[in-house]
């Protein structure tokens, strides 16, 4: 049990990569908030771990629903330990002329300013419980952008950056703050990424940039997530791990 006694906060958990986060977090011994806009999803999901699982509806780019979210942590649990900034937001894959203005404004208010506000609400927490651990999900687009996810792109860089900061920043408050970057995986937003329908021959395209050879999964970010946020990284922060099948060398 490497969260025994942990409280965490996964934002975007009722599908995807924070669903298997939490589920992974849980059978590790967390208490676990499942955070999402999407009500029955989050309710399935915490119906599914059990009681050591509460949903909320939450709004990840409204400063007043993420406060309402901590505090909804702190009064089920008693504290908050981990806070995982999961929720994620994409443009299709095209010309970076045709992404319109309001896409751009909701990338970057899900990918960037909520990490802004859940920061702002969640470090108080940590303090009270004499540290704890951020981690954000950003990706290998961050790092190695690639044409026709260009504003996508940037929003995941700015996680990357804003990671680094975070860390040198909340060290002296025993907050370690780390990132993860999967390469594409099978989530609801492949398609998003892919620009086309999922197919085999469109996912063939891709998969060739990916030197071992398959897409991410639910379970590899689980797994990256669990170390970051567990006693065997106590001494990691301020990294963006690539888990990526080697697409980043």
């Amino acid at each position: 049990m490497r969260l025994k006694d942990k409280v965490a906060i996964v934002t975007g958990a009722a599908s995807g990569f924070g669903r298997g986060i939490a589920e992974l977090f849980a059978a590790e011994g967390a208490r676990i908030v499942i955070a999402d806009l999407n009500a029955a999803g989050a309710a399935g999901v915490a119906k599914s771990i059990g009681a050591n699982a509460i949903a909320l509806t939450v709004d990840v780019t409204k400063r007043a629903s993420v406060e309402a979210m901590i505090a909804s942590a702190v009064s089920a649990f008693g504290g908050l330990d981990i806070l995982v900034n999961n929720a994620g937001y994409t443009h299709k894959n095209q010309s970076l002329m045709t992404v319109t203005e309001d896409e751009f404004d909701r990338i970057y208010a899900v990918n960037v300013k909520a990490i802004y506000l859940a920061t702002l609400a969640a470090v108080p927490e940590m303090e009270k419980r004499g540290g704890g651990v951020i981690i954000n999900t950003a990706s290998t687009a961050g790092v190695r952008p690639r044409p026709g996810l260009t504003w996508y792109n940037g929003s995941k860089g700015a996680a990357v950056i804003l990671t680094k900061s975070m860390a040198v920043e909340l060290a002296p408050k025993n907050i370690r703050v780390n990132a993860i970057n999967p390469v594409i995986g099978e989530t609801g937003m492949i398609e998003q990424f892919m620009g086309m329908p999922d197919t085999p021959e469109n996912r063939a395209k891709f998969l060739g940039g990916i030197p071992l050879g398959r897409f991410s999964t639910p379970r590899d970010i689980a797994n990256a997530a669990l170390f970051l946020a567990g006693p065997a990284s106590s001494f990691i922060t301020g990294v963006a791990l690539e888990v990526d099948g080697g697409r980043c060398i």
